[in-house]
């Protein structure tokens, strides 16, 4: 247990990961299309802010703000020049501000999808592939990532892909897969395949599990299906704060805070060692969430009839 987010789960029994990135930034003036990563560089100080808010809601773990910066994505932007430059500054802002904390904080760097479709469906291949996380994640350690972060990836051949360049940068890495209500990611892959393939990769992560999604209680019924698979590496629970809808000119979350706590304790019931939000959960939500897991007795392992029940519960009384 030499690096430090294995040390913090070695002395605890859940860590609290933050809450969105992109969609808090938009609440703080980022235009609707505009690339969040591209803030690190020309917003350095609104990047800062919200970290900070992040930890100050309890988040024992901050995501760097490079979720989309990888050269296919940022190409979009015209800034995949920028690579180094951009991911550098993401692990930059947010370990500077991990430094103000007066507890440990663990800055994770944040590698999202490519944003293409993996060959044989699509023309990107593993070798590439792996070829565009390694520059990504080359940076982020530059810049001073602890782990890195691998979220939201749907196919087999493109996770194989970003643990190669975590190995070959020597970093740990955690890695999360987003799947839809049918209980499969977008390209196919089951929980408990996803739990089968963390095991056979050369370089494994530290923990793995599920983000994004369409909201808690799928989420959490995914989470069931890596239990079931017989995993004993920690597992990871980050879900969208609910539904989006538009309300206002923007996209509002109907998961309320009340409702992410919600989640968070039968997330912690089910075992869950890393638990956060992904899109749509602000520091507010965060804070509900770490009050509820430390004030909150457990209840016992939750069934998924359970997790439905209380889910839905705590949606009707918003």
């Amino acid at each position: 247990m030499t690096d430090p987010l294995s040390r913090l789960l070695g002395d605890r029994p859940w860590l609290l990961a933050d809450g969105a990135t992109g969609t808090n930034l938009y609440n703080m003036g980022l235009a609707p299309g505009d690339a969040p990563d591209l803030w690190c560089e020309s917003h350095p100080d609104r990047v800062r802010e919200l970290h900070r808010q992040m930890i100050a809601a309890g988040a024992d773990m901050i995501l760097t703000n490079s979720f989309g910066a990888n050269a296919s994505r940022l190409r979009l932007s015209g800034a995949e020049g920028r690579v180094a430059s951009i991911n550098h500054a993401a692990a930059r802002l947010a370990r500077e501000t991990v430094a103000e904390a007066d507890r440990p904080v663990i800055v994770a760097g944040s590698i999202g999808p490519t944003g293409e479709i993996m060959a044989p469906v699509g023309r990107l291949t593993e070798a590439e592939a792996t070829r565009l996380f390694t520059e990504q994640a080359e940076a982020l350690k530059e810049g001073g990532v602890d782990i890195l972060w691998i979220e939201t990836v749907s196919a087999v051949e493109e996770l194989r892909a970003a643990a190669r360049a975590a190995q070959a940068v020597g970093l740990p890495w955690c890695g999360m897969m987003s799947f839809e209500p049918g209980g499969r990611s977008i390209m196919g892959v089951s929980p408990p395949q996803l739990a089968t393939l963390v095991e056979r990769l050369p370089h494994p992560p530290i923990a793995y599990g599920a983000n994004c999604g369409t909201g808690p209680a799928e989420l959490l019924l995914a989470i069931s299906g890596f239990s079931a698979a017989g995993s004993e590496r920690p597992l990871i629970a980050k879900p969208n704060a609910g539904v989006p809808r538009f309300q206002d000119g923007g996209l509002i979350y109907d998961g309320t805070p009340e409702v992410m706590a919600e989640f968070a304790v039968l997330a912690r019931d089910m075992g869950v060692r890393i638990i956060g939000g992904c899109c749509g959960t602000t520091p507010v939500h965060l804070a509900a969430m770490h009050e509820a897991l430390i004030n909150r007795v457990s209840g016992g392992r939750p069934s998924t009839e359970t997790i439905s029940s209380r889910i839905a519960g705590a949606m009707a009384d918003r």
